[in-house]
């Protein structure tokens, strides 16, 4: 990703109309940048595994909304203290980082999977205790002799604005290092610096709105009336999750 020829601010150029053409062409480019970083197969992937527990476009598109509030703060407070103080993040904390997503992924698809198999009638744990131990297996039933599926109490709609501002929020400082060492490097003004941050992290909101109610659909389309294809749909993109979890795990560990 690079910034057109030319862009150079600071005090050595006066304002004119040509600067403020640059300028607008700078910021128009981060928010095109912002709506394609939303897109980005780590982020799809992390959000996927929440939109998939629920049953309603509006509410997968509010999860994208958290995620883009906590990717946009992360963002711009780590950006805001790269530009001041002129440094770059270390490659190495970078790479941290970027693994820690990794094992993020990973665990949310775990958790998913374990979501989608805990709610399916023919597909359960059950608890025994023999001679006073107790001990949890997984119990697979015929469609006849299946267990009525037990009321649970949810609060999902607590978690919402919770869990994906938190995946925004590492997904922001992951991705943190290589942007602000775009921009350290592109432009010299620290205010037009942040203001591009700003702006890029409001095209990744408004990408990740879209691509989250996007993901959202088929669960709310079949959530109702086809259970079993809903239930498909969930084990689906819990192991795509852990898959690509691991194989980002293991992409960025050679890089340590």
């Amino acid at each position: 990703m690079s910034l057109p020829a030319g862009f150079c601010y600071g005090n050595r150029r006066p304002l004119n109309l040509e600067n403020m053409l640059d300028t607008l062409t700078l910021l128009g480019i981060g928010l095109v940048f912002g709506l394609k970083h939303a897109t980005e197969v780590d982020h799809v992937m992390a959000v996927s595994t929440i939109v998939s527990r629920h049953r309603n476009v509006w509410r997968s598109a509010l999860v994208g909304a958290m995620w883009g509030a906590g990717h946009t703060a992360a963002l711009l407070i780590t950006g805001a203290l790269v530009l001041l103080l002129r440094v770059a993040i270390p490659e190495r904390v970078s790479n941290w980082l970027e693994f820690g997503v990794a094992l993020m992924i990973i665990g949310l698809g775990a958790a998913a999977l374990w979501r989608a198999l805990h709610k399916r009638t023919d597909v359960h744990a059950h608890e025994h205790t023999h001679d006073g131990v107790s001990h949890v297996h997984v119990h697979f039933h015929e469609n006849a002799t299946r267990h009525q599926p037990a009321k649970t109490h949810s609060h999902a709609v607590s978690a919402v604005g919770i869990k994906p501002v938190l995946i925004g929020t590492m997904h922001g400082l992951a991705g943190s290092a290589a942007l602000t060492l775009l921009v350290l490097t592109q432009i010299d003004s620290a205010l037009l610096g942040f203001f591009y941050l700003l702006v890029f992290g409001l095209g990744s909101i408004v990408g990740m709105i879209l691509m989250s109610g996007l993901i959202g659909l088929p669960f709310a389309l079949t959530s109702r009336n086809v259970s079993r294809v809903h239930r498909h749909l969930q084990t689906t993109a819990a192991a795509l999750s852990i898959a690509f979890g691991l194989w980002y795990a293991y992409q960025t560990s050679r890089l340590f």
